[in-house]
């Protein structure tokens, strides 16, 4: 009896270490923050295991031969790893985040580590899914509108003709903004042409903007701040999303996006089509609105040979064509002496881009990534006879990211360049070739003293060909007192060459502007911040956020554009800097499902190289805004916004009257699959031309003002999205 019992015994355990062999315990952590993530899903052959045991984590039962085991979770980028029954113990799988949220950990990518942007020890703005999923029905043409809703940042409309528009920050011009599009530059120089108003928001995960100087982290040109447009990516589940929209100014918008991943695919797929036909909302006989037709599509592929690899392809191409001026001839009247003016403009943009993402031991990150782009612009005026131009750009970048206790390194290389070229070469053109190219290192550093303290410093050295090296340091420290309050501190130098085509607040012909003079030299900035938050929630999503920043830029040789002769454009350095100081309060609370968003800032923007005027032109020294949200039942969603925009300087030193912008939203879902938008933007319908005329000069030949208040008048929108 005894022998039995023990042989028993015996079979029993080998029993046991035989299937133990064959046991695998999983668990399922954030990428950055390392932490559990707690409704994470696995299945293995296609099989869900239901839950995770006691110990936080999944018991997987492995056959023999391959395992292919998914894991996944609400938010966050799937993996997909074979396992075989001879992997045994406690595997860790960590997951990338996929989306992004302000009211939950939201990991950002453009300062170049992997802080959540809560801890962060530089200031970024995210507008994420939910922010994205809302413009898709408000203006889904373009971005334009939602990043002109963020405090502290102005879309200026630069032509009443062509309609296009710049990014301001901070009260300094435009060009002092840099735009990437997944980290890397592509709308600069020349090719800035109605950058912004050809991304539609439904091609994009998220936008990041930061506010002030992030040279030291991507080159020279963000000297203001930059935006950064961040792609989607697939996940394990089928999308399909198709929007539909027509608005009162006779715009007409399609856009489609899908995206699926398998094992070791993927792919996203975006197309837009936009047809805009031409307006005169003030019956001064010139359009307000230019008639025009816009094709983008962005495919991309996604390979994943490992599970610590993402191999990324894509392709970019937008073509637009646009036409402004006198509306009897653009509703097909005929040319005559009083009837001559129109402006065609008409582009194409071709991109190509890759990017390699490799982890390794999910402490250290090696990217390499790189575009190449092929930019063709053909205008047509009575001032300019089919002048044609191209820009070609490239960029290439290896970055190494790695975490080494409680500090975390960031050090890499990249090369930047672009040419311009005329395809035709007029008697009257100035500029026959203009190049760019620049080599750059950067090396970033962040220190976590404690838990809630982060001292981060960075430096980049650059070389341009022409302008010579460029040493810029960037300091930044964060320190949390306890879970309401936290504040930041930066400091960082930034440059800028000159560049005859830089985006201006006042379009001139092309053909105006005189070269570059070798004695001008590369504008060089200063930027400081400081700011404190305070953060409470309580009750079942009560919450309350309520940050105050203040901000100085100085920027010296400053680098101004003049028109001295009717058909001559020069650029010279001042001897003086243009300081651009202020602040933000921004307020955000949630009570019982109602959202409200407020903020107020106040720029001081001088020229102190001029005795009299001083104010920079088209900049309101104070603005408001607000944001009110209600959503019922996850059915309806209504939203009123309201801004109001200060007194502006013009050109001539008058000053502009203030005035209040307001827009309502109506969402309404329809089960899972279908929404209904409606929309009024400029409710009030404020437009500049009820306070002055829009041009100067004949009928003929006029000479259009500068922008300082919309002139499209009240638009209302209906959209209607089907979502898989």
């Amino acid at each position: 009896m005894k022998k039995n019992i023990f042989f028993v015994t015996i079979l029993l355990l080998a029993c046991s270490a035989a299937f133990a062999q064959n046991k695998l315990r999983l668990t399922v952590a954030d990428a950055a923050t390392k932490k559990a993530v707690k409704k994470a899903m696995v299945k293995v052959n296609d099989v869900a295991i239901e839950k995770m045991d006691t110990s936080g984590s999944f018991a997987l039962v492995l056959k023999t031969g391959t395992n292919l085991v998914e894991i996944g979770a609400p938010n966050y980028i799937a993996q997909i790893i074979d396992f075989t029954a001879a992997d045994t113990g406690i595997h860790t799988v960590y997951l990338q985040p996929e989306t992004a949220q302000l009211d939950e950990v939201t990991i950002i990518s453009s300062t170049r580590s992997s802080q959540s942007i809560e801890n962060s020890p530089l200031k970024v703005e995210v507008l994420g899914k939910e922010e994205m999923s809302e413009e898709v029905g408000i203006r889904p043409g373009n971005i334009a509108s939602i990043l002109g809703d963020v405090s502290g940042v102005q879309i200026q409309q630069s032509s009443a003709v062509s309609g296009n528009s710049n990014v301001r920050i901070q009260g300094l011009s435009g060009r002092y903004t840099q735009i990437l599009r997944d980290g890397m530059p592509l709308y600069d120089g020349f090719s800035g042409g109605f950058g912004i108003l050809t991304i539609p928001p439904l091609d994009l995960r998220q936008i990041e903007l930061i506010k002030g100087s992030a040279s030291t982290l991507y080159g020279g040109g963000a000297i203001a701040g930059l935006v950064n447009l961040i792609s989607k990516r697939p996940t394990m589940t089928q999308e399909a999303d198709v929007v539909a929209n027509y608005t009162s100014l006779k715009e007409t918008d399609l856009n489609a996006y899908v995206a699926k991943r398998y094992k070791k695919v993927g792919y996203t797929l975006f197309a837009g089509y936009v047809n805009q036909q031409s307006k005169d909302v003030d019956g001064d006989g010139f359009s307000d609105v230019p008639k025009g037709n816009s094709v983008l599509v962005h495919p991309k592929l996604f390979f994943f040979p490992t599970d610590k690899t993402i191999i990324s392809v894509g392709y970019s191409g937008t073509f637009d064509a646009r036409e402004g001026g006198d509306i009897y001839l653009l509703n097909g009247g005929y040319t005559d002496a009083n009837h001559m003016y129109t402006e065609y403009n008409r582009s194409e943009r071709h991109t190509g881009e890759y990017a390699i993402e490799h982890f390794y031991n999910n402490d250290t990150k090696l990217t390499i990534k790189g575009l190449a782009s092929y930019f063709r612009k053909l205008t047509s005026s009575p001032s300019i006879t089919d002048y044609e131009a191209i820009q070609v750009s490239h960029y290439n970048e290896a970055a190494l990211s790695k975490t080494m206790g409680k500090a975390e390194l960031v050090a890499g290389i990249n090369v930047s360049g672009d040419d311009y070229t005329p395809f035709n070469q007029p008697p009257t053109i100035r500029i026959h070739n203009f190049k760019n190219f620049t080599a750059g290192a950067f090396t970033q550093v962040g220190w976590h003293f404690k838990e809630n303290t982060i001292l981060e410093g960075g430096l980049r050295v650059d070389r341009h060909t022409t302008y010579g090296t460029f040493l810029l340091p960037r300091l930044a420290f964060f320190h949390r007192f306890n879970k309401e309050f936290a504040t930041r501190l930066g400091f960082g130098m930034g440059y800028k060459t000159p560049n005859p085509f830089a985006q201006l607040d006042i379009e001139y012909n092309p053909l105006q502007i005189h070269p570059i003079a070798a004695s001008v030299v590369s504008e060089r900035s200063y930027g400081y911040n400081a700011e404190g938050n305070y953060k409470r929630s309580w009750g079942k999503g009560n919450s309350i956020l309520i940050n105050q920043a203040f901000f100085l830029t100085r920027v010296d040789h400053p680098l101004v554009f003049t028109q001295t002769t009717p058909t001559d454009v020069i650029a010279a350095n001042e001897t003086k800097p243009l300081v651009t100081a202020g602040f933000d309060t921004y307020l955000k609370l949630t009570i019982d499902k109602w959202e409200v968003y407020g903020g107020y800032t106040y720029t001081d923007a001088r020229r102190t190289y001029l005795n009299d005027q001083a104010f920079v032109p088209l900049t309101s020294r104070n603005r408001m805004a607000f944001v009110l949200v209600r959503e019922i039942e996850e059915k309806w969603r209504f939203g009123l916004e309201g801004s109001y925009f200060g007194s502006q300087y013009r050109y001539d030193g008058t000053k502009t009257p203030a005035y209040f912008f307001m827009a309502l939203m109506v969402l309404r879902n329809f089960g899972k699959h279908f929404a209904l938008v409606a929309n009024c933007e400029n409710v009030l319908d404020y437009r500049m031309s009820k306070i002055e005329t829009l041009y100067t000069g004949p009928f003929s030949n006029p000479q259009f003002k500068p922008l300082w208040a919309p002139i499209d008048g009240r638009v209302v929108n209906v959209s209607l999205r089907w979502k898989l």
